[in-house]
């Protein structure tokens, strides 16, 4: 139920379904997810050596709105039993400023190279 390369669709307007159990099919969630809206392209992507979906996929709509729209009613239904999570997808990983201090005690600060070092962690959402 692919429709063009990548580069092409509609970023924007596609979502991220995961938590899919093993019986869920690329039919099955275009069927689902049309009660949102219309849907353009369904992908999940598969194990190269079992042959079988990894538990997720993306759903791409008309537009946006369509996408949000699926997020708030998808997000954590059930389908075999099993709570799916529904998000935006995103092209690449946003970072996200918590705002919080992470304290490191123990450390042997003699051994450390330089005068000073810095850790940083970034949390992706």
């Amino acid at each position: 139920m692919a429709a063009g390369p990548i580069a092409e669709r509609n970023q924007d307007a596609t979502i991220y379904v995961g938590g899919l159990d093993e019986k869920v099919s690329e039919t099955l969630l275009w069927e689902l997810f049309l009660e949102a809206g219309p849907v353009v392209n369904v992908h999940m992507p598969k194990d190269r050596i079992t042959t079988q979906h990894q538990g997720y996929g993306f759903v791409e709509f008309m537009g946006e709105e369509d996408a949000d729209y699926s997020i708030k009613i998808m997000n954590m239904i059930k389908l075999f039993g099993k709570p799916i999570r529904v998000n935006k997808a995103s092209a690449h990983q946003k970072s996200l400023d918590v705002g919080a201090n992470l304290f490191i005690g123990n450390l042997d600060l003699a051994r450390a190279r330089g005068p000073r070092f810095t850790l940083s962690i970034t949390i992706y959402i």
